[in-house]
């Protein structure tokens, strides 16, 4: 599933902040490295992308010249976190289960808390480990819809004040060479003014092919990928990845987001096939994004900006006069472990550091644009995320169920292949 152009996973809003925050750390070198630190690191969410990111954990560790034990495993299903338990040592009693999974987990000694639990509950998870003092590896999207969001930067702003670390799992931000690229173009202009562009998550189909027919909340969580409310539709839960690289080399999220889907081959779930959307970035500047998952057609995922000056796929132009990268930081063979390598060397330094903000941003401008396909109608990001009086109903808009209805006990069932028909609903 992934495309030259794109792996799966910068610690910053934008290259200048990056630049400024890491500068504001001290040489980690012989002050830390080497003797012998070890960090204690939980994980929430022990499927596929949760195990990846352990392990990236103590690939990074090796790296960095630290050590990591896993002292506690969380998972809406029990036996999921017992299995991992096994492979790293961590008892039953500290492998947790349920919706509330994450609560039993914050309540150790955990100092490192990774997430990859569905989307749905990541802006929740994230919000307690702040207020519990845990610095915070979080993987993309963040949230699946506006308040989702707005929380997730509100936690961010929670974990300045405390001193926390937040990382986020937009990993192409973490990539050397996409991070050189943004320098030199982006922040010193090596290209001039931004022009237009065009991002796109086009592939083939994905996860279940025939009807899930869910009964029960577990059936829901154990095929989360097909389910708006609980992955945000594939626009959101993978494609974030190329609009974020469209907000970070803007600067800025959109102004609006226009554009149409629909739904042609999925039998599964209640998403979507495809995506087209007009990003509207102010002064004339438009991105197009579109992502697609269906089988037997052309494939792209990639980036392509357009510059006055020239053209970039954000990572073709590692020549900035002056790089944003510290001549410390390690570099790791692959971003899924760079991720994890700045997680510690970021704990390392002891200073607070949010990414929850950029790819909570990056988290609502797919939502944005999924609301743009699904209703058919000119999005603005001011009605969705800034301003609850001019369109409340957007500003307040929760999909169904939420987490806390997980929680409660009160989850309805969503119904399978029923999706929005844009300018009817």
């Amino acid at each position: 599933m992934k495309a030259k152009d794109l792996s799966r996973h910068d610690f910053m809003k934008g290259a200048t902040a990056a630049g400024a925050a890491f500068g504001a750390f001290t040489i980690l070198g012989a002050t830390a490295k080497g003797q012998g630190k070890t960090y204690k690191v939980g994980l929430i969410g022990c499927g596929g992308r949760g195990r990846g990111a352990l392990a990236g954990s103590f690939e990074a560790a090796k790296i960095v010249g630290v050590e990591v034990k896993c002292v506690a495993l969380a998972d809406y299903f029990k036996d999921r976190a017992e299995q991992s338990g096994k492979k790293y040592g961590v008892p039953p009693e500290r492998c947790f289960g349920g919706p509330k999974c994450y609560e039993g987990l914050l309540a150790t000694d955990v100092e490192i808390v990774l997430m990859a639990q569905a989307p749905l509950f990541r802006s929740v998870h994230l919000e307690a480990a702040v207020k519990a003092g845990k610095h915070c590896f979080v993987e993309k999207p963040v949230a699946v819809d506006p308040p989702g969001c707005r929380r997730v930067i509100a936690a961010g702003e929670e974990a300045k004040k405390k001193g926390v670390v937040i990382v986020a799992g937009t990993e192409m931000r973490h990539e050397h060479p996409f991070r050189l690229t943004h320098q030199a173009i982006a922040v010193e202009g090596a290209l001039g003014r931004l022009v237009a562009g065009r991002v796109a998550f086009c592939i083939a189909h994905m996860f279940h092919r025939a009807p899930i027919n869910p009964k029960t909340a577990d059936d829901l969580v154990r095929s989360w990928q097909d389910w708006t409310a609980l992955s945000g539709d594939h626009i959101v839960e993978q494609h974030v990845h190329n609009i974020d690289i469209a907000n970070w080399f803007a600067g800025h999220p959109p102004l609006s987001a226009a554009g149409f889907g629909g739904r042609a081959r999925r039998n599964a779930g209640d998403m979507f096939d495809f995506h087209s959307i007009d990003y509207d970035y102010g002064d004339g500047v438009h991105i197009h994004s579109m992502c697609r998952q269906v089988n037997g057609c052309w494939n792209w995922v990639g980036h392509d900006l357009v510059y006055e000056k020239g053209r970039t796929n954000g990572r073709d132009r590692e020549t900035p006069a002056k790089s944003p990268i510290p001549a410390d930081l390690p570099k790791a063979p692959s971003s899924s472990q760079q991720e994890q390598v700045d997680v510690l060397y970021c704990v390392g330094k002891g200073e607070p550091l949010d990414e929850a903000r950029a790819v909570a941003e990056s988290s609502a401008t797919a939502v944005l644009g999924r609301i743009a396909t699904y209703t058919g109608k000119l999005i603005r990001w001011n009605e969705m995320m800034t301003d609850p009086k001019k369109n409340p109903d957007l500003y307040n808009l929760t999909l169904k169920p939420t987490a806390e209805d997980f929680e409660k006990g009160t989850v309805e069932i969503p119904k399978e292949g029923v999706v929005p028909i844009p300018g009817v609903a």
